[in-house]
């Protein structure tokens, strides 16, 4: 694959995955029965791919599929009770949870960059809370923030099996996701509050073309990218979620949200950017004798 095709690849995983915050916002329904049949979709989509996966049961894969767990279920759980701009860039906070997380976990040393990012990522993640004065949205801030935290350890327990089979916590933490929500699903077919038919397609939509099918191109062209140019694409996600709702349901951020979300993004660009900058140089040569 050419880097042109790998970058439309990626370009296209990010649209797809910026429209979680719309849909979920649609749907009324209870966050683990909305995380768990999309999930359960999901899960399908990426066994179809693997044709016949292979599970190494190990402490990596079970917890890393927790993690993606965690993930999924908080930010869902996070768009029904703050905005959709709120869920999202505080979930972006996870490059900086992976750098702190890392350093003890992967033994990973941690640069000048990664603190002084730290510091300002919490500033901006204080900022979020300077809207959201109810309980629920402080709630869902919350909420947001572990999913952050979730998500970093799902890329820490991934980047620990990558010699293995990455993919499989994806599609553990999908099945574990379905099964969870199965009892929430199971009590609502039993009250009759099934969602109708439009929902069905919302659901089928989050499962196959928002979450499923954007993670196997993710992991396609991912391998043919810089860190950096995957990492720049990525910021689209953030920037264009709370657009698409906006545009579509009219939920407006609140201004603190908005300079929170700034502050979140320029930092972790900034970090990136130094990061890769730092890489290119070449390294001293020693002198001959």
């Amino acid at each position: 694959m050419d880097r042109r095709k790998a970058l439309f690849l990626l370009l296209t995983t990010v649209v797809l995955w910026s429209t979680s915050g719309l849909f979920v916002k649609v749907l009324d329904w209870h966050p683990l029965a909305v995380s768990g049949i999309r999930s359960a979709i999901a899960a399908v989509v990426i066994w179809v791919y693997l044709r016949r996966p292979h599970f190494v049961w190990s402490f990596t894969l079970i917890a890393g599929a927790i993690a993606y767990f965690g993930a999924q279920t908080f930010f869902v759980a996070a768009t029904t009770l703050t905005s959709a701009a709120n869920a999202i860039f505080l979930q972006y906070t996870a490059p900086i949870w992976v750098a702190l997380f890392g350093i003890w976990y992967l033994g990973e040393r941690a640069r000048a960059v990664d603190w002084w990012t730290m510091g300002v990522i919490f500033v901006g993640m204080a900022l979020f809370f300077g809207d959201e004065l109810s309980s629920e949205g402080i709630q869902g801030n919350i909420l947001a923030i572990l999913g952050g935290i979730c998500f970093a350890w799902m890329i820490l327990l991934m980047r620990k099996q990558k010699d293995g089979s990455p993919e499989t916590i994806a599609l553990l933490g999908n099945i574990l996701c379905a099964l969870v929500g199965l009892p929430v699903v199971a009590m609502a077919w039993a009250n009759g509050t099934l969602p109708g038919p439009q929902s069905w397609v919302i659901l089928l939509y989050l499962g196959v073309l928002q979450l499923g099918i954007p993670y196997l191109l993710y992991a396609r062209s991912i391998r043919h990218l810089h860190a950096i140019e995957a990492v720049l694409i990525q910021t689209l996600e953030p920037i264009l979620n709370p657009i698409w709702v906006f545009l579509i349901i009219q939920e407006r951020p609140g201004p603190w949200s908005l300079a929170g979300g700034l502050v979140v993004l320029t930092a972790v660009t900034v970090r990136a950017l130094l990061v890769a900058q730092s890489n290119r140089q070449p390294r001293p040569q020693p002198e001959p004798a």
